[in-house]
């Protein structure tokens, strides 16, 4: 009998937050192996904000997803029959392999994984994509230097919670932007010299009040008021590092952009955007510096994991109502 497969395709382009019935839950057989071709079980599945804008048909960094087409997404997960050489049964892999249960892949773009390295869910946040976005974000672009003021929002979810903590690792002062108090006593216990709580008060004046000197460095995963609050706080020759602006994703109206930009005049200041798969070449190295900054309990990481595959719609959504704690996953059974 063959074995069934259970995945998530894009039935609609959502308009506004994502509902269930944006999304088809289907079952399928699984075709037999061709020679190259590799079968993964998915056991962890990543759900990160970027999944919003893939579902967006338009012009972008990556094609949309075609509706009818499995969902995209990174997973890892363990090889259970291979007819590639380069890939044993028992292998841990981390690829694209997207909403489903089982992948069936040629191995391109499939990486190894070393589970002793760190817990498979580790390999998805601090130690995968996430990580590794703030890890070239805040190095390649921000370019701290000890002493600076970095200033990350989104602060605690998967990619600013380690912005914040590479830049105490290189002796700057970092102050973090996050929703509620819960988050906010989080960023402390990660090292966070300061936190701000979006939902509390006047974000202008708490900039002001933890960054005196200004703003040196603004690793940006929210946009929109939470952007235009720190370009009025920039320091001279700041850099501002737009990762994600997840305030905006969900828009049913045209995206709010900066009002204050010309403060990047004023201050000779910069703003870049980034995208972590420019960076490919070097994830092997980052990844193994980072892992060495885990084993010396300098970079902490935490995830939020959600079980059953069938649950990604409603889990989905926990990203943009702020409800997740660190890196968001879907554990697969």
């Amino acid at each position: 009998m063959a074995r069934k497969n259970h995945r998530f395709t894009l039935a609609a382009r959502p308009v506004g937050l994502p509902k269930p019935t944006d999304f088809a839950y289907e079952e399928q057989d699984l075709p037999e192996l061709r020679d190259g071709e590799l079968l993964v079980k998915v056991q962890y599945i990543s759900l990160d904000p970027a999944m919003r804008g893939w579902m967006n048909e338009g012009k972008s960094y990556i094609r949309p997803i075609a509706i009818g087409e499995l969902m995209r997404a990174i997973a890892i997960g363990s090889v259970i029959d291979s007819k590639n050489p380069k890939f044993n049964v028992g292998t841990h892999v981390l690829g694209m392999f997207g909403l489903q249960e089982y992948a069936v892949t040629n191995g391109e773009g499939v990486t190894p994984v070393d589970p002793k390295l760190a817990p498979l869910p580790v390999m998805l946040g601090t130690l995968g994509m996430p990580g590794l976005t703030a890890y070239f974000g805040l190095l390649d672009i921000g370019k701290p230097v000890a002493g600076n003021t970095v200033v990350v929002s989104g602060a605690a979810g998967a990619v600013g919670s380690v912005v914040g903590q590479i830049a105490k690792i290189h002796g700057c002062r970092t102050v973090g932007i996050a929703g509620g108090a819960a988050k906010c006593r989080y960023l402390s216990e990660i090292g966070f010299d300061a936190a701000i709580d979006y939902q509390a008060g006047d974000i202008k004046a708490a900039l002001r009040e933890h960054c005196p000197k200004g703003i040196d460095v603004f690793f940006d995963n929210v946009g929109g008021d939470i952007l235009d609050a720190a370009l009025t706080q920039l320091a001279m020759h700041a850099r501002v590092i737009i990762c994600g602006a997840i305030s905006q994703y969900n828009n049913t109206t045209p995206v709010k952009g900066p009002t204050n930009y010309l403060s990047l005049l004023v201050n000779r200041a910069s703003m870049t955007g980034m995208v972590v798969m420019d960076y490919t070449p070097r994830f092997g190295a980052a990844v193994a510096e980072m892992a060495k900054w885990m084993a010396a309990g300098k970079l902490k990481s935490r995830e939020d994991i959600v079980p059953g595959l069938e649950n990604f719609p409603t889990a989905l959504l926990k990203l943009f109502s702020g409800e997740n704690h660190g890196k968001l996953l879907l554990e697969v059974a």
